[in-house]
């Protein structure tokens, strides 16, 4: 791999903020993301089963799909003789896969054993709002009243309709979802600070190879002991490629390219195309009421993707993180 990215040096002009072409982009690329994070609800689902009938362990869905991936990101990372990270990158690599690789995955296939893949869309809705306050007080980012006016109306949308979807009461395993939502958030906000110094695409595969030694072996100390459907190990497979690879690619590109403030908020849809996705996958029923908080909380977003956001320019002594412009 080579030692140095000319392709990729500070600029010494200060950063500026997307063009309308980067800030489209960035949001269609958020948006393919987003589909593809969506389906990861109710294939998982498939993979670890329900409690009535359970199929792989939620712990080997976590590391294995981790580790899959792990071994694609090394295979495309020495094809593409990509540089090594620089020295004060491995700190947010590691922030990025203790979010992305564990908590989030983890959280999640736990909760999944409990509660349908519709229940556990709903209750992750919250995630943008996590993701874009968290953005704001680590990348300095600041948006406008209204920005936030819409954020937060859009996920008491998704409350309400978390509310009532859950019969008026929280359960056990949305502890695990909050667990979920927190490490995504921390995940996302590190990815998307590292995708303005290196390519996107190499972020998410510098995790996962980062997270190798120990994905591998804890795949191999809890690899089931008991037969599994075939359903379960395609939902392994598509949250090991999709979800945990290639859809990183086009998330945190489109992170990179219309601000991490502005395209989360895309994931507002993420719940309800879950919920969508679930009725072919896993046969749950969808209810009139999913359509319609579905259609308000895409109002909010087109909305709230029209309302002014910036970016602080960063101190001398700070580390670089170039912008799109700078690429």
């Amino acid at each position: 791999m080579r030692t140095h990215s000319p392709d990729y040096a500070p600029s010494p002009t200060p950063p500026a903020g997307p063009t309308p072409a980067q800030a489209r982009l960035g949001l269609w690329l958020g948006a393919l993301g987003v589909l593809i994070f969506a389906m990861t609800f109710p294939m998982t689902r498939l993979a670890v089963g329900p409690m009535t009938d359970p199929q792989l362990p939620p712990a080997f869905v976590t590391a294995g799909r981790a580790a899959g991936a792990g071994v694609l990101s090394l295979g495309w990372l020495l094809w593409l003789r990509a540089p090594w990270p620089q020295r004060h990158q491995w700190t947010t690599l590691a922030v990025s896969a203790l979010g992305t690789v564990v908590g989030f995955p983890l959280g999640l296939a736990l909760a999944l054993r409990e509660v349908p893949a519709m229940h556990a869309a709903v209750v992750t809705g919250i995630l943008p709002l996590a993701t874009a306050a968290l953005a704001a007080w680590v990348l300095r980012q600041r948006a406008s009243l209204g920005f936030w006016a819409c954020a937060v109306a859009g996920c008491l949308l998704v409350l309400v309709f978390a509310w009532r979807a859950g019969g008026g009461h929280w359960v056990a395993a949305d502890g695990w979802l909050l667990l979920a939502v927190a490490g995504a958030a921390v995940g996302y906000v590190a990815g998307a600070r590292l995708s303005a110094q290196m390519p996107a695409q190499q972020v998410i595969c510098w995790v996962l190879v980062l997270s190798l030694p120990l994905t591998v072996p804890v795949t191999w100390a809890v690899w089931p002991t008991r037969s599994a459907s075939a359903a379960a190990w395609g939902g392994m497979a598509y949250v090991t490629v999709f979800s945990m690879w290639l859809g990183f690619f086009a998330w945190y590109r489109g992170l990179a390219l219309g601000g991490t403030l502005r395209v989360s908020q895309v994931q507002l849809i993420q719940p309800f195309l879950a919920l969508l996705l679930a009725v072919p996958v896993l046969g749950e029923p969808l209810r009139g009421e999913t359509l319609f908080f579905s259609v308000a909380v895409m109002a909010v977003v087109l909305v709230g993707k029209r309302m002014p956001t910036s970016t602080a320019h960063p101190s001398p002594t700070s580390p670089v993180t170039p912008t799109p412009s700078e690429r």
